[in-house]
């Protein structure tokens, strides 16, 4: 068995240690283990297992400033959604990982359409594959002041410049408001947007 760890950004206080090698009952073992510890973050795939602690406050900020962004708009335009939260998404045998944020929009669905991740510090696992054998519609990303979404094509993840979902919500105008100083103001600023378009 093999680990790595990544010291924080400065700006965090996030930590990532990486353990390869390990097998899915070694995780579930873990995982067990683990259960009742909220400040820590697990993700599984194939062999390798990431813990990350603590969830920093920048983490926990963006992560809600895109979910009530996004339920703002979802509201506004009348579309039909369900949110879902963190919980985790796994494929028996082969991953397992719990996204920031999800949505069902629509009608609920045992699995969501949208999954939302903040990266602050960087792993070993690629994130998309670990919803690919769930084949989740979309996966959002919130990296380094970027906003990334991922849609499930042809068996795999393909980078997209709109959302299947939403296709008249501006990505770069979300982001904007995303990285606002105040929440409040962010979505007042960000429905007068909306509504003004």
């Amino acid at each position: 068995m093999q680990t790595q760890t990544r010291q924080p950004d400065l700006d965090t206080r996030e930590q990532r240690v990486t353990l390869h090698g390990i097998s899915w009952a070694q995780f579930k073992g873990v995982e067990a283990n683990l259960v009742d510890v909220r400040s820590l973050n697990l993700s599984y795939l194939q062999g390798i297992l990431e813990i990350m602690s603590p969830i920093s406050d920048k983490h926990e900020e963006i992560k809600s400033n895109i979910g009530k962004l996004l339920e703002v708009y979802m509201d506004l335009k009348q579309i039909r959604h369900y949110r879902r939260g963190g919980f985790t998404l796994e494929a028996e045998g082969y991953t397992s990982g719990t996204p920031d944020e999800s949505y069902s929009i629509g009608v609920r669905r045992e699995l969501p359409d949208i999954v939302i991740e903040v990266i602050i510090t960087s792993g070993t696992i690629k994130r998309t594959d670990l919803y690919l054998p769930l084949a989740i519609p979309e996966v959002w990303f919130w990296r380094s002041g970027k906003l990334r979404v991922f849609q499930w094509q042809d068996s795999q993840y393909q980078e997209v410049a709109t959302s299947q979902f939403f296709p008249d919500l501006d990505l770069a105008i979300l982001l904007q408001y995303v990285q606002h100083p105040d929440q409040y103001d962010a979505v007042q600023e960000f429905i007068a947007d909306i509504e003004a378009s």
